[in-house]
């Protein structure tokens, strides 16, 4: 079910009828959205999502990675419960803050909670602690803004050499190897990486880690490490420098990488170099495990697959809730939300939008945990 252009203008200036697949266009948040269903299915979707006693308004931060899935469910969301939800998308390093302090009902984060995090949240989680629900996967999109070039394919030694300045040009010997037949440029590579904390740089980097050690001499997490190079905040920012920037690279969220912005494949080691596409992440995310334990569900993720078609750079975004000791006033209002995005409606959304959806044995489990959440 497509969502025709025309419509999608509509709705972006407030029309009643909303789309599950639009992404919300305030907040600094680019258009994204990859088209969706009709407003009847729309309005149809909405009447699926129970409300219980939900009311008033929800205040959320963390994984701008998640943002255009996050908007495009609380439009349907607001639509059929009337409560109104502001996620401020600052990154996943702001989110566990402010869950952590006590001033949000639940936080987006590209990687689960450390230890001295779940100890953190057990002052503001009364009688629990803060848990992990995957709820939104996707891949890291590596994306370049290069005249004359349409297509790129870089593998993880090339990446990190690019991303710790040892590969300044386009056109360097490494580059050409890979792409034959493409003209690349004598051109500077301007390369962008996020400025604030970031669970998509953990990602990213984890990816480096696990590939490329011996290029990639850092130990990852959700700061910036490596030298040299040029930042921006959220990945918004990063896409957007990209896009104005000739000879510019820069790593976000598949649906941040359009509009003057080329995909870049990867060559995993696999019989062909694999695309960023929400299939080929889907593949790579079905081979994670659970290693969370009680209600926490937290994965593990193999960045290092050459299974054929498969992405390994890629990323699951969670949502961080109390399992116990959630605040009495939000309580019913979290629980309605989280369990509408992990519903088989709120997860075909995410497609529709370029990220992947949770596979059916691991958000089942999500599905149960939220239920249970008090």
């Amino acid at each position: 079910m497509k969502l025709q252009r025309k419509n999608r203008r509509a709705l972006a200036f407030g029309a009643l009828a909303v789309s599950g697949a639009l992404a919300l266009t305030a907040c600094g948040s680019d258009d994204t959205s990859g088209g969706g269903s009709g407003n009847g299915s729309a309005t149809a979707a909405a009447g699926n999502i129970k409300c219980d006693d939900a009311k008033g308004q929800l205040l959320a931060d963390g994984s701008s990675a998640q943002k255009n899935a996050i908007d495009a469910w609380v439009k349907q969301f607001t639509q059929a419960c009337g409560v109104q939800i502001n996620y401020k998308g600052g990154g996943s390093g702001a989110g566990v803050t402010a869950f952590t302090n006590g001033q949000v009902a639940f936080a987006g984060s590209d990687s689960a909670l450390k230890p001295e995090e779940v100890t953190a949240s057990k002052k503001v989680c009364s009688g629990g602690q803060g848990i992990d629900l995957p709820m939104v996967g996707g891949p890291i999109a590596l994306g370049i803004n290069i005249s004359g070039v349409d297509k790129l394919t870089l593998d993880a030694p090339t990446i990190a050499k690019i991303f710790n300045a040892k590969i300044t040009k386009w056109n360097d010997p490494a580059i050409a190897k890979l792409n034959p037949g493409v003209k690349l440029p004598d051109l500077k590579i301007q390369a962008f990486h996020r400025s604030d904390d970031s669970g998509t740089t953990d990602n990213f980097t984890k990816y480096l880690i696990a590939t490329a050690k011996s290029d990639w001499p850092y130990d990852g997490g959700k700061t910036w490490q490596a030298k040299g190079g040029q930042s921006a905040a959220q990945s918004s920012g990063v896409a957007q420098q990209v896009k104005q920037t000739n000879g510019a690279i820069g790593y976000f969220e598949l649906s941040y990488a359009k509009d003057g912005i080329t995909p870049v494949s990867i060559d995993t080691g696999a019989s062909a170099p694999v695309a960023p596409t929400v299939e080929n992440a889907t593949k790579a995310i079905a081979d994670a495990k659970v290693v969370g334990t009680g209600s926490d569900l937290a994965l593990k993720l193999n960045y290092a697959t050459k299974a054929e078609g498969a992405y390994p750079m890629v990323l699951v975004t969670y949502e961080i809730v109390c399992d116990k000791g959630n605040k009495a006033d939000t309580l019913a209002a979290t629980k309605a939300f989280l369990r509408y995005t992990a519903s088989e409606d709120g997860q075909k959304v995410l497609a529709e939008n370029d990220y992947a959806p949770i596979p059916e044995d691991i958000i089942a489990k999500v599905r149960t945990t939220i239920e249970g959440l008090s």
